[in-house]
């Protein structure tokens, strides 16, 4: 499990938990634990079907309602090449990968 002084960051079934942290030292002189990100899919993501967006959906709802886990929302932003849940889920159109690939 990635760790940081002791303190568990990540389950093991987390994307990030294999990336390691690195120490970042800010302007004021303080030492901070920063993770890795993970490198976007070398290839295309198999869609199953495209999610009209709604006004006030989340990207953790449609995660749960297609790939029934909601803390997979990360697998709909590398199947539409998004870098953040925020600037996808402001797309009109998501594309749905195959489900649970975890």
């Amino acid at each position: 499990m990635s760790t940081t002084k002791g303190v568990k960051m990540f389950a093991s079934d987390s994307r990030y938990y294999q990336l390691g942290t690195y120490s970042v030292t800010l302007q004021n002189g303080q030492t901070v634990t920063a993770t890795r990100l993970p490198l976007p899919p070398t290839r295309p993501v198999a869609l199953v079907g495209y999610y009209t967006v709604q006004q006030n959906d989340r990207l953790d709802t449609i995660a749960a309602r297609y790939l029934n886990d909601a803390t997979l929302f990360w697998q709909l932003c590398d199947a539409n090449n998004s870098p953040s849940a925020t600037a996808l889920i402001a797309r009109p159109i998501v594309g749905i990968p195959r489900g649970g690939n975890s």
